[in-house]
């Protein structure tokens, strides 16, 4: 070994692990100031690591394994901000490849119980959305607004451009279904952001459950915008109306179906990845859209307060559906029963 050292060689010494004190502490932070960092206070953080608890937590402590609690912590600073890893790495002290496995596991965590968050609403709760939608907007026997929205991603290495959406930015196109509180009763995470918004319900276990447990008008009706064909479920605006029915029949309906732009412009302000970039290859990208939906419901069951809830979301362009409209003779009765 000297004759090395003599020659300029170093040679390594066996050393210890040296870990980095790990900084993220919630104890002294208040409601207001958890909410701030991670979206939600003290008892829906609780709440959300008891959900995941048993399958994120360790079965060892060694290696200084990290809790459910921090894994938690540090997947929602990242859905919160939208931040680069090794950022939220040195917020929290934890190497970034850690922080890549606490998203990656909290997300497919929380995606794997979205059947338990986002649900279909039963009869029961049809007719509460009933009466919400109609004391909102004024349109009656909505049960859901439907629209699709731009979650921005980084450019993959395969398939590049059938991700580039009309506004030229890679994304996965989102569709989701909402109720008048806002709270996502079904959603579709899974398609490029070239996609038009009618090719995925066409394509959606949704469009086959309306369409076979669909039979009359009180059954419940959806509201979509043009991009949509109009349906004996799915209700979309005149596009050149010519009475005044029609015309108060589009108020309406604009005021009624503006529920779902909200609720996209209050989930992306909450979860700031889904805006400025979710930077992981497409497939993670939709386990971590899935994973915000499940955790926007939680939110919205919990009451957690949010500052400027109104906010709309500005990727929801209305690209009209040039197919066929089947539902018309619905939308012609709806229209002069309601609004003539």
């Amino acid at each position: 070994m000297d004759d090395l050292l003599v020659l300029g060689f170093h040679v390594p010494q066996n050393q210890p692990k040296k870990y980095r004190e790990r900084m993220l502490t919630i104890n002294d932070l208040t409601d207001r100031e958890l909410r701030a960092r991670y979206r939600f206070g003290r008892a829906g953080l609780e709440f959300i690591t008891d959900i995941v608890r048993a399958d994120i937590e360790h079965p060892t402590k060694r290696s200084k394994a990290l809790s459910p609690e921090m894994q938690v912590l540090i997947a929602l600073r990242y859905y919160a901000t939208g931040s680069f890893m090794q950022v939220v790495g040195d917020t929290v002290g934890v190497d970034k490849s850690t922080v890549s496995r606490c998203i990656t596991r909290v997300s497919t965590v929380l995606a794997s119980k979205a059947g338990d968050f986002i649900k279909w609403p039963s009869e029961d709760r049809k007719r509460e959305i009933k009466n919400g939608y109609y004391e909102n907007g004024g349109f009656p026997g909505v049960i859901g607004c439907i629209d699709g929205t731009h979650a921005r991603i980084q450019a993959p290495a395969q398939d590049e451009p059938s991700f580039v959406n009309r506004k030229g930015y890679h994304s996965i196109n989102v569709q989701a279904i909402c109720d008048h509180e806002g709270r996502f009763t079904n959603l579709v995470a899974r398609w490029p952001g070239s996609v038009h918004d009618s090719h995925i319900l066409r394509c959606s276990k949704i469009l086959e459950h309306l369409e076979l447990t669909h039979k009359r008008v009180e059954d419940g009706i959806v509201l979509g915008d043009s991009g949509y064909g109009c349906k004996s479920f799915l209700m979309t605006p005149f596009m050149r109306p010519t009475e005044d029915c029609h015309e108060r029949f589009n108020r309406a309906h604009t005021k009624t179906r503006c529920c779902i732009e909200r609720t996209f412009g209050w989930w992306k302000k909450r979860f700031n990845c889904l805006h400025s970039g979710v930077r992981v290859h497409p497939e993670k990208a939709c386990t971590m859209i899935m994973a915000c939906a499940v955790l926007h419901n939680i939110a919205i069951n919990l009451k957690e307060p949010m500052d400027d809830a109104d906010e709309v979301d500005d990727s929801c362009i209305d690209i009209p559906f040039r197919g066929p409209e089947e539902g018309r003779t619905v939308r012609d009765h709806i229209c002069r029963a309601f609004f003539g």
